[in-house]
């Protein structure tokens, strides 16, 4: 009998996407063709089974579902080229009757998967809409949605990617130790985009995007289970957690921004703050301390002052002086910048942004002129604090970050006036 349609059968199918693809991409080694099918596959899926019920093998159904796809498609392909009886008589072996749908499951399809999708041949963004679709299971369109994007401009991104990886020839299998070690840092950091695209949407009217940050840490948990010994995957794990905790407190009941030392902490989500703790404390003990586990403290020591005035500063600004010297970038300067300014004044904090100021990377960044604008105000200099808050607010595309740096300027205004 077919399981009834739930809360969480949504939450399986996007399990299964990776396993299902992993099926059908080592049975017809096309990780185009089969990632197509898979695609259709999921959303006959979306349709069916919500009328119909839940199969009772969902992931055989699946299989089924996509090798008819593939087959077809492929024995279109050798009629319109009239390829050798051979080649024909290839397709019928693997067409869907002949299908054991519990066989032919790999534990390392997802991590095979994202290695595949996270390829050194693809850019970021390219990366990133792969991995949501073939190992997320989210169709183009809603992948669209999520980026602000028309669906044909992401058919096209990820359509440009699928090619990428096929005229690369990789194959569909694990990579060796060496090129995992060279490749797993992209891994990990097409999961931590995601992630902050969902946490913190750089357009559109919403702050959040929910959808994408639980995709990340799904795919991210998926990742930690296949590699349970890497320090780095469960630092990753971990940050998504801790800052993920303070979700509910972010916004108001207008989607207004509501800022970190203004946030109702009594909202914040104790068990993932529990979880990610445990998670960080393990990965610190195994020595190497890397760029996701140093994040991930300075995000612990936030959830742990019960008050914003309880942060324990000095020790946020010991751990950004150690990301600076194993992860040196613009954004860790600006947080440093920060953090020197909550411990020694906001002079301080002014100065270490004075070199940003010729750096590329964060020169027109809308942070850059929020910060300034709020060491500004904390230093008192209130007329130039509402000139950078307005700059930032016209920098930004986020909606809500753009209200509150104006509601921020505004504020300042009147101050001025009375």
């Amino acid at each position: 009998m077919n399981k009834p349609w739930d809360s969480t059968s949504e939450h399986l199918l996007r399990e299964l996407a990776p396993q299902v693809l992993g099926s059908i991409v080592r049975r017809f080694r096309d990780f185009s063709a089969a990632e197509d099918a898979v695609q259709e596959a999921m959303i006959a899926a979306f349709t069916q089974w919500p009328q119909e019920g839940i199969p009772e093998n969902p992931r055989g159904w699946l299989i089924q579902v996509a090798s008819r796809r593939i087959t077809d498609q492929l024995r279109s392909e050798i009629s319109r080229r009239e390829r050798e009886a051979e080649v024909a008589r290839d397709a019928d072996t693997i067409a869907p009757a002949d299908i054991e749908p519990d066989m032919d499951m790999d534990p390392d399809d997802t991590l095979i998967l994202l290695f595949m999708c996270c390829h050194p041949a693809l850019t970021s963004s390219s990366a990133i809409a792969l991995t949501l679709r073939a190992i997320g299971g989210l169709t183009t369109a809603e992948i669209a949605k999520a980026f602000l994007v028309p669906e044909a401009t992401m058919a096209q991104r990820i359509s440009r990617a699928k090619q990428n990886i096929k005229t690369s020839g990789a194959p569909f299998r694990l990579p060796s130790p060496p090129e995992r070690t060279e490749r797993l840092p992209a891994v990990l950091h097409v999961l931590y985009l995601i992630f902050n695209e969902g946490y913190a949407s750089s357009s559109g009217a919403q702050l959040q995007r929910l959808d994408l940050a639980r995709e990340a840490i799904r795919l991210t948990r998926s990742a930690k289970t296949l590699l349970p010994d890497n320090a780095e995957v469960a630092g990753l794990l971990a940050l998504m957690l801790l800052t993920d905790a303070r979700r509910a407190a972010r916004t108001g009941p207008n989607e207004e921004l509501i800022p970190l030392d203004k946030q109702d902490r009594s909202l914040w989500d104790r068990s993932e703050i529990s979880e990610g703790v445990e998670l960080l404390t393990a990965a610190l003990s195994k020595g190497n301390v890397g760029l996701y586990q140093l994040q991930a403290a300075v995000a612990a020591v936030h959830d742990e002052a019960s008050r914003a005035q309880d942060t324990d500063w000095p020790q946020i600004l010991a751990l950004y002086e150690l990301l600076k010297r194993v992860s040196p970038g613009p954004m860790v300067t600006l947080n440093h910048a920060i953090a020197a300014a909550m411990v020694h004044g906001p002079a301080k904090g002014l100065e270490l942004l004075k070199p940003l100021d010729t750096d590329a990377r964060l020169a027109d960044h809308y942070r850059l002129d929020a910060v300034r604008g709020h060491l500004l105000e904390m230093l008192g200099d209130h007329e130039r604090a509402i000139h950078h808050y307005r700059i930032a607010a016209g920098r930004t595309t986020s909606l809500p970050e753009q209200n509150y740096l104006m509601t921020q300027a505004a504020r300042l205004a009147e101050k001025k006036t009375q």
